[in-house]
C-alpha cells in the first residue's frame, strides 16, 4: 500500500506524539521496617524509591529526603491522634540548581526503569517520642523529588507512597551528650581555618547590618517584603527579633566541623546545639560574600538555633524565597535562605 508524503508526515507526527505520551516518569517510594520496637535505639527505616516509569531518572539527592541519610525531617510520624514526636535531628542548606550543576556522582542517584535503591535511615537522633508516649505510629517518607534533564534543568516529581507502621515501647529517646567547650574547628585544614575565619568575619557583618536596616526601616520596602512579604508590624518584630539575637552572636567563636564529604549541600546544624556548624563540599565552592555565599550560609545556618529563632526550610534557593513571600509570608519568617538573602541582598535592594 502506498501513501502519500502527506499522509506519511501526519502518521509520522502522530507516532512521534504517541512516543512523548507513553514516556513518563514515574517513581514509587515505600517505607519499611520491624513492626514493633523496643527502644528507639532500634528504629531503623529502610525507604526503598523504585524507577517505576519507562525513561532513566538522574534525581537529586536533597538532604531533606530519603535519598539522604543526613538526620533531616524527612519523615512524617503520626499516632493514632495526629500527634507527632519531636525533632531533634538536624537542618541543611541546599540550593537545588547548585548541586544539579555538578558532575560529582555523590549529588545524584540514577535509576534506569525498574531499578531500586534502598537506604536505611536510624532514627534514634532524629525524633524524640517521650512526649507522645509508646504506642503505634504510622511512618510516611517526604515524596518530593528533583529530576535532573539533560540540560541540567531541574523538574519536581512526586513519588506514590507506600507507609508502615510500627509500635514502639520502652526507652523512647536517647540522650545528648553533654555540652561543653569545643575546638573552634574540627577536622578543618589551615586553608579551611583561614576560609572560615573569612566567612565568619562576613557573617558578623551581614547580621549587623540587617539589624541596622531593620531597625532604620520600620514600614514596608522593597528590601523587606521581597524576602519576608507583605509588612505587618507582628511578622516584622518577629523578623526583627531573629536578627537581634542572630547579631548577638560572635561567629569567629563557633566551632566549625569540616568531616561532612557531601558535594550538594552547604552546611548543616542541629538547632539545639548551639554554635556548632558543620560545613559540607557545596560551602567550599561558593564566594565569601555575595548570593548563597560561605557568610551567608553562616547566617542561614544561625537562624535555625533554637535561641535564635529556630526557622526551618520551608523552600530553597532565591526564586523559591521570594515565591513564599508572595504566597505566603508567614513561612517566609520562619525560612532559613529567606534570612540568608534578606542578609546578603544581592543583588542590593533599597
Amino acid at each position: 500500500m502506498q501513501f502519500s508524503s502527506s499522509l506519511r508526515s501526519a502518521l509520522a507526527a502522530v507516532f512521534v506524539a504517541a512516543l512523548s505520551v507513553s514516556a513518563s516518569p514515574a517513581l514509587t517510594l515505600k517505607v519499611a521496617g520491624p513492626d514493633s520496637v523496643n527502644g528507639v535505639d532500634n528504629l531503623k527505616i529502610v525507604t526503598t524509591l523504585v524507577n517505576t516509569g519507562d525513561e532513566t531518572l538522574k534525581i537529586l539527592n536533597d538532604p531533606r529526603g530519603p535519598l539522604s541519610t543526613l538526620a533531616t525531617d524527612t519523615f512524617s510520624i503520626t499516632d493514632a491522634t495526629g500527634s507527632r514526636p519531636a525533632f531533634t535531628g538536624v537542618k541543611a542548606k541546599y540550593v537545588p540548581a547548585y548541586a544539579a550543576s555538578l558532575d560529582d556522582a555523590s549529588a545524584f542517584t540514577i535509576l534506569a526503569p525498574g531499578e531500586t535503591v534502598d537506604v536505611t535511615h536510624d532514627l534514634s537522633t532524629t525524633y524524640n517520642f517521650t512526649a507522645t508516649g509508646e504506642g503505634a505510629y504510622n511512618f510516611e517518607a517526604r515524596n518530593l523529588f528533583h529530576i535532573v534533564d539533560s540540560d541540567k534543568t531541574i523538574t519536581p516529581l512526586y513519588a506514590d507512597v507506600e507507609t508502615h507502621a510500627a509500635k514502639i515501647s520502652g526507652k523512647l529517646a536517647i540522650a545528648k551528650p553533654a555540652l561543653q567547650k569545643r575546638a573552634t574547628f574540627v577536622g578543618c585544614s589551615a586553608t579551611r581555618q583561614t576560609q572560615l575565619n573569612a566567612a565568619a568575619s562576613q557573617a558578623q557583618t551581614y547580621a549587623a547590618n540587617a539589624l541596622s536596616y531593620l531597625n532604620s526601616h520600620t514600614s514596608s520596602t522593597t528590601r523587606y517584603t521581597t524576602w519576608f512579604g507583605t509588612f505587618v508590624t507582628s511578622r516584622y518584630s518577629t523578623v526583627l527579633s531573629h536578627f537581634s539575637s542572630i547579631s548577638s552572636n560572635t561567629f569567629s567563636s563557633y566551632t566549625f566541623d569540616c568531616t561532612c564529604s557531601d558535594a550538594g549541600t552547604y552546611a548543616f546544624v542541629n538547632p539545639s546545639n548551639f554554635g556548632y556548624v558543620t560545613l559540607c563540599g557545596a560551602f567550599w565552592n561558593a564566594p565569601v560574600a555575595g548570593t548563597d555565599s560561605r557568610g551567608g550560609t553562616l547566617i542561614h545556618e544561625s537562624s535555625h538555633f533554637t535561641r535564635n529563632g529556630g526557622t526551618d526550610d520551608h523552600v530553597y534557593g532565591q526564586a523559591g524565597a521570594q515565591s513564599l513571600a508572595r504566597s505566603n509570608p508567614a513561612q517566609a519568617i520562619d525560612n532559613a535562605d529567606s534570612h540568608e538573602y534578606f542578609a546578603e541582598n544581592n543583588p542590593a535592594l533599597a
